[in-house]
Parts: structure tokens; sequence; C-alpha cells
């Protein structure tokens, strides 16, 4: 317990204390968090780290596709189709009129000679946004861990209030139990009676308040952790040794600097300024000729498409001429040419072509419309350079007021615990002059309330200056889930 060096002193409430501390310790079966597990689960279970994760997963393949885009694409371009009545047949080109049937099948290869640089630079924008979207991701890690270490810090700040506030209502029952017999021996008035029921009920309150906000604080972190919050579970204090640094030398410029080569959100927009910078040379690349390279394997089939296979005689004969001496006719036997249907194969190889070229696309006019794409990648850039500088005006103003916070949250602590101890000696001095009669009830359960609420005050500000100081490790790029994590 951190309050515990200045809290119970007192020999007759120290014992109940440490009796009840050890009780609980042993009886408890809930299951215990560590502030290391606390962070652990919440990166594992939130929802928006999962978002921010599926968001950097997007920008991979949004950068692998760009990669992919280097290489030659190759298409197949086939097409079926039937007509009827006279048509052109495809595979002859003549006039035919019957029912045909025909297709094409084709492949199709394109490579990109020449763009301008655009797809190399498209290829590099992505890899920056890309690792903005890293960073993004860090950074939403970064914050959930500050919150899960504020919260659970806020769990054990209200614990140890709470078993404070318990103490008290076991020393201001003894003290009603005391004045009852008192006032049964008519040593004590109804006045002093009425005090110290008055003191306990105002213990008991505490208390009251005490659990109220401990149960808050656990359904804080239950939530943080994405668990049930019916299901019940409880926090292990982390071994948390003395720090002795003075806050005087925190410099926030050191803290600055160091913040700007390694806060997530920095990158980030050091990256975005990066990625918007290569988007002007993808602009620019509208305005050159793009060039390229074109290779095409052709074929196509036709059912009317027939080929010879032979020649049969038909019985009749036809003159070709006459015998020179005789003058008698020559005869020559007349034959028909045998057609079968060309299969489908056999068209596909004869058909088969082949064709490669070269082609240049000069832009001339397209309505500026490059220019206008080269003037909005400008416009951008610079937005993303504001971007930059504002996230760089708002981490410098943050850590300066991160440095004033633990400054004066060790003022505060110094403040807290030396109110603490001098209405302790001043209680305890009330205390003595009480049971001989020198001092009202009134003015002794003055004195116990400004003592307690010291003693309140003192645990929220030594957790308060632990977490402000843990603020100051997570803008220097320290560990702050545990001692000894990497």
């Amino acid at each position: 317990m951190i309050f515990t060096r200045h809290i119970f002193t007192n020999k007759r409430t120290t014992l109940p204390f440490i009796f009840l501390l050890f009780f609980t310790t042993i009886s408890s079966a809930q299951e215990k968090i560590t502030l290391k597990q606390a962070v652990e689960i919440t990166l594992k279970n939130n929802l928006q780290i999962k978002q921010a994760q599926l968001t950097e997963a997007l920008a991979d393949e949004t950068l692998n596709q760009s990669k992919l885009a280097l290489y030659p694409n190759l298409n197949s371009n086939n097409s079926v189709g039937s007509s009827y009545g006279r048509s052109i047949d495809p595979t002859t080109n003549q006039f035919v009129n019957t029912q045909l049937s025909s297709g094409n099948i084709g492949l199709l290869s394109e490579a990109t000679l020449f763009q301008g640089f655009q797809k190399l630079h498209q290829i590099s924008q992505n890899k920056y946004l890309l690792e903005a979207d890293k960073s993004n991701t860090k950074k939403i890690k970064n914050d959930l861990t500050l919150n899960v270490i504020n919260t659970y810090l806020q769990v054990l700040t209200n614990k140890d209030i709470l078993l404070a506030a318990k103490q008290q209502l076991e020393v201001s029952h003894q003290k009603m139990d005391r004045e009852q017999q008192l006032f049964d021996a008519g040593s004590k008035t109804l006045a002093d009676l009425s005090q110290a029921k008055a003191q306990l009920a105002a213990a008991e309150l505490n208390v009251t308040n005490a659990q109220n906000q401990l149960d808050l604080s656990f359904l804080n972190l239950a939530q943080l952790l994405e668990r049930d919050p019916a299901i019940s579970f409880n926090v292990e204090k982390p071994i948390i040794e003395e720090i002795k640094t003075d806050s005087s030398n925190y410099s926030a410029l050191d803290v600055y600097r160091t913040a700007l080569v390694h806060f997530p959100e920095i990158k980030s927009t050091e990256y975005r300024r990066i990625a918007s910078g290569k988007g002007v040379e993808v602009a620019r690349g509208n305005l050159y000729p793009r060039i390229v390279l074109q290779g095409q394997l052709t074929s196509r089939f036709s059912n009317n498409d027939q080929r010879l296979v032979g020649q049969v005689f038909d019985g009749t004969s036809s003159i070709i001429g006459y015998d020179g001496s005789t003058n008698q006719p020559v005869y020559t036997p007349n034959v028909r040419p045998v057609y079968e249907k060309t299969p489908f194969f056999s068209q596909m190889k004869d058909n088969f072509g082949q064709s490669i070229a070269i082609g240049v696309t000069i832009p001339i006019f397209n309505g500026l419309s490059a220019r206008s794409s080269i003037s909005r990648a400008k416009v951008n850039y610079e937005h993303a350079k504001v971007a930059e500088q504002l996230a760089k005006n708002n981490l410098n103003k943050v850590i300066n007021q991160a440095v004033l916070d633990v400054r004066a949250a060790e003022k505060k602590h110094i403040s807290t615990q030396a109110a603490y101890i001098a209405s302790k000696d001043a209680f305890d001095a009330i205390e003595k002059r009480y049971h001989v009669g020198l001092v009202n009830s009134i003015d002794y359960n003055k004195a116990q309330t400004d003592m307690n609420n010291a003693q309140f005050e003192l645990i929220k500000a030594e957790y308060d200056l632990l977490f402000r100081r843990k603020t100051i490790d997570f803008y220097l790029g320290k560990c702050l889930a545990s001692n000894d994590c990497n």
C-alpha cells in the first residue's frame, strides 16, 4: 500500500488493519489481474485496435496491388454467336445465306513501358500510407495503455480509500461503544453521545461512498478489458519503487525532442505528408506520354467452314479440245469436289494469328484534367504539412502541460503528506486531552474528520503523482505496463 508509510501508526488500529488485509488476501478466490495483464488483455480485445488493424491490412493489400501493377497484364477475349439469313462468314469473308455459328478466341497482353513513372511513385506513396496506418495503430494502443493505467490506478486508489474508510469506521464504532458506556455510567452527556453517533454515521457514509467509487472504477476497467462486468475480478498492486526523481529534472524541451522521434501520432502525420508529396509526382505522370507494348494471339472458327477431301466422277465428260489430225473432239471426265466440315481444332490451327504492336498515347488536351489533378495533389500536400505541424504543436503543448502537471502533483503530494502528518499529530494531541476531559466531543470529532480527509487526500495525491510520472514516461517512450517489460 502506498499510504501505509504514513497511515495507521496508531497501535490500536494497526493490528485490526493487518488482520483484515491478511484475511482478505488469503480468502479471496476472485481472479486477480495485474497491471501488465490488464494492458495485454485490452490490447488483445479492444475493438478500436481491431478496426485499425483491418485498415492497416487494407493498406497492405493496396501496396501489394500497386507492385503487381508493374507486371504485364494478360486477358482472354472470347466470343461465340449465331446468325441467320444473309451474313458474312468470318472464316472466308464471303456472304452466306444460312444459319451460321462462329466464334473468336484470343489472348491479349499489354505491358506499360513508360507512364511518367506513375506506378513507381504510386508504390512509394502506398508504402508511406501503410506506415502511417501502422503508426495510427500504435497510437491507439498507446492511448489505450495510458487509459488502462489511469483506470487501474483509480481502482487501486479507491481500494485504498475504502480500506481507510473501513478503518475509520472501526475506530468510530470503538468510540461509539466507549461513549455509550461512559454515558450509561453518567460520565458523558447526551450531547457527547450524539456527537459520537454523528461521527459514526459520517464514517458509514464515507464507506458507502468509497464502495460506490470502487465499484464504478471496476466497471470502467471491465469495459476497457472488454469483459462482462457481472463477472467480478480483483486487481493486484504492482511493486512500486520509491520514485526519487525530482520533477525539476524534467525538461519539456528534452521530452518533446525525444517524443518527436518515436511518438506514433507524429510519425503518422509525417508519413502522410511524405505520401502526399508522392501523390504530386503521381499526378504529374499524367502530363507524360504513355507507351505500351501489346501482343495478341487470335483464332476463329465457324460451323460453315469446309475443306476439300477428294473428287468423284459424275458419269459425264466435257470436250476440252480437238485432235489436230482427225479433228475429233477430245473428252475429259467431269469430277466434282467432295467437302467436309473442317474440325474445330483444325480451324483453330489454320486461323491462328499473331500480332505485336507498340502504342503511344500523347496527352494533348483533356479538359486540363491533368493540371487540375496536380493542383489538387499540391493542396493535399500542403494540407498534410499543416496537419503535421499542428500535431507537433499539440504534442509540444501537451508535453509542457504534462511537465507542469507532474510538478504540481509532486508539490501537492508534499503538501498533503505534511497536512496529514500535521492533522494526525493534532488529532493525537486532542485525543489525549479528550480522554482527560480537557476537550469536548465537538473539537474531537472535528480533529478526527480533518485527519480522515487529509488521509484521503494523501492517497489520491500519491496515485496522482504516480500517474503523472507515468505520463512523462509515456512521452519518453518508456514501458508503462510493468517495470520489467521490454
